[in-house]
């Protein structure tokens, strides 16, 4: 079976029981499909089991029961093809802004073994990141004098000058004020848009959801299964304008209601 007849990640029937057989039963028999390039996000009611969910995608966590299959190969072990960035943005406070970014580079393979030789090269690769995000004025800032949006984009950054196949996202806005989360919705966006890496979202927001995805899945309360999914057919690029037309509004009111749905749909099994 190829990547593009399975998806480039693939869910598997997939449990997973914290704790062994008496722990809590986080995701039950969970089963999706992201094709390659494509933008989904995942929502639900809080301790769904939505960060769990990309725990096993990414391979932090193996499955109780099923597998998961991310470009044709059961995942085994956490992946090197994968960027992550979470609601902390979690940069190191002695590393400028540009040395933040370019953390992953000096971590990950083939890039560590290479960054000597190549760091011209790499540098420059982070400096266009920055550039994209507006942040390539405040290469050499410290952590500490730049704003938490300004943060959440050198973390986007960070995420993806390894130029990951799978950027995993765990509500890498959810700390920010209303005004600046849009803003890097934006943002977020002409990134996808430039780079095409298949991205999983997990977010409370449902107009965050509808604004950046292809497709959004709803689960249910725990345990985590997938209860509805739903196709964005907006066109792109999308703008802040264009959360207020008739179509983006009664796709976040389907979607509360699945989530509304959803909550009275979990149930703990022995």
């Amino acid at each position: 079976m190829t990547t593009a007849e399975s998806g480039f990640v693939e869910l598997d029937d997939v449990s997973l029981r914290y704790g062994g057989t008496a722990g809590v039963l986080a995701l039950e028999n969970v089963s999706l499909k992201v094709a390659q390039g494509e933008f989904v996000a995942v929502v639900g009611p809080s301790g769904c089991g939505k960060s769990t969910l990309m725990k096993v995608m990414s391979g932090l966590w193996p499955p109780s029961r099923g597998r998961a299959i991310v470009a044709g190969h059961v995942v085994t072990r956490p992946l090197s093809i994968v960027g992550m960035a979470f609601q902390n943005a979690s940069l190191l406070p002695w590393r400028t802004t540009l040395n933040n970014v370019m953390l992953p580079l000096e971590i990950v393979q083939p890039h560590r073994s290479a960054i000597k030789r190549r760091r011209e090269e790499y540098e420059s690769k982070a400096r266009e990141l920055l550039h994209i995000v507006g942040l390539e004025e405040f290469a050499s800032h410290l952590p500490w004098q730049l704003s938490g949006g300004m943060q959440q984009r050198a973390s986007l950054c960070r995420a993806l000058v390894h130029e990951p196949a799978l950027l995993m996202l765990d509500e890498p806005f959810g700390a920010l004020d209303m005004f600046t989360r849009e803003e890097l919705w934006s943002v977020l966006q002409d990134v996808w848009m430039a780079r095409r890496p298949t991205v999983i979202l997990v977010t409370h927001d449902i107009r965050e959801a509808v604004f950046l995805a292809d497709r959004v899945f709803v689960m249910s309360a725990r345990p985590g299964r997938i209860v509805a999914e739903q196709v964005v057919p907006l066109p792109r690029p999308r703008t802040l304008e264009d959360t207020f037309n008739p179509e983006f509004t009664a796709l976040v009111h389907d979607l509360r209601e699945h989530i509304g749905h959803a909550r009275s749909q979990g149930r703990e099994l022995p």
